[in-house]
């Protein structure tokens, strides 16, 4: 099996969103995404509902992560009422693009079938409002897509997203040192041994399981029944960003040199995209297979993540709290 790097379109949303708010400075999304610490681990949230990504990881951690990482800071503001929130907004746009999030993808009805909230977390570059429109890239696919206001707002208020605040935007995007890639990517090896302890100590819902048990979990649920908002959430995104995640980490250690540990983040990716074709057309045995030859992969990355010199955690904190 070739293990080539994947180039193509993917739900990458607050990556991408970094990746224009960092400019011509940014590196690969790869990396970013890497260096966010969301390819290492898998967790099944309250015992229903899987992604690939670590146990108690989300998206505002990950962004935190990766900012520290790159050797960059952000000022990020949230909360208020809706109109003092939506001045601060104004206010920020003119002094350049904005990054907003979470929001709930559902409220924007330019995505074809999006017709009200569906509990989707999601990322946008917001760039200008005009005549009650805000304009936006969306990295879903949809540059300088325009969204009424009163949706946005909607939309930003997050209350049906279960992490983060409302009314969350990123400004003033400043390089406070410079790192190269792969120093960011050696010196973010330490997190993801840690994400891949699936720590119990993180705040989940009850019944939530990380890792190999998450996956076994996972393949026990599709052999006993057929949860259809299960299957939509797995084929329309999890296996999707799941897959590219773990490509684009292998890639990354392959270019820094850890390459066993590479070569299971191969195999992890090839295991949870083939997961793409046995959902689709409703093949629950092989399915389940596939997640239980993925659960010990997990145990197996970590051991080949601890081999080889670990830098020193930073523990400096790049991005304010909010």
């Amino acid at each position: 099996m070739i293990n080539l790097s994947y180039i193509g379109s993917g739900p990458y949303c607050y990556s991408s969103c970094l990746a224009m708010m960092l400019g011509a400075e940014a590196p690969p999304v790869a990396v970013i995404e890497t260096v966010t610490g969301s390819p290492f681990g898998m967790q099944l949230v309250g015992g229903t509902l899987p992604f690939f990504d670590p146990y108690g990881w989300n998206p505002e951690i990950g962004i935190d992560k990766a900012l520290t990482a790159l050797g960059w800071t952000a000022e990020t503001s949230s909360g208020g009422p809706p109109d003092t929130a939506l001045e601060r907004l104004t206010s920020c746009l003119a002094h350049g693009p904005v990054m907003a999030g979470p929001i709930e993808m559902g409220y924007l009805h330019y995505q074809p079938g999006k017709t009200g909230p569906i509990g989707a977390d999601h990322y946008l570059t917001v760039l200008d409002i005009n005549n009650d429109q805000v304009i936006s890239h969306d990295p879903q696919g949809y540059p300088f897509a325009p969204l009424p206001l009163d949706d946005f707002i909607k939309a930003w208020q997050a209350d049906t997203i279960d992490f983060g605040e409302p009314y969350t935007t990123r400004t003033n995007f400043t390089r406070a040192r410079r790192v190269s890639t792969k120093e960011a990517l050696t010196a973010s090896i330490p997190h993801a041994v840690d994400w891949l302890r699936a720590d119990p100590d993180h705040a989940m819902p009850p019944g939530s399981t990380g890792n190999g048990d998450a996956a076994l979990a996972l393949a026990t649920s599709l052999e006993s029944h057929r949860d259809e908002r299960l299957y939509e959430h797995l084929i329309h995104f999890a296996i999707r960003v799941g897959a590219r995640r773990m490509t684009d980490a292998a890639t990354c250690l392959r270019e820094i040199e850890r390459t066993q540990a590479a070569a299971v983040m191969f195999r992890q990716a090839r295991l949870i995209g083939s997961l793409q074709q046995s959902l689709a057309i409703g093949d629950n045995r092989t399915a389940a297979h596939t997640l239980r030859t993925l659960a010990p992969t997990y145990d197996t990355l970590q051991a080949e993540l601890r081999h080889g010199p670990i830098p020193p955690q930073d523990s400096t904190r790049q991005t304010p709290a909010r």
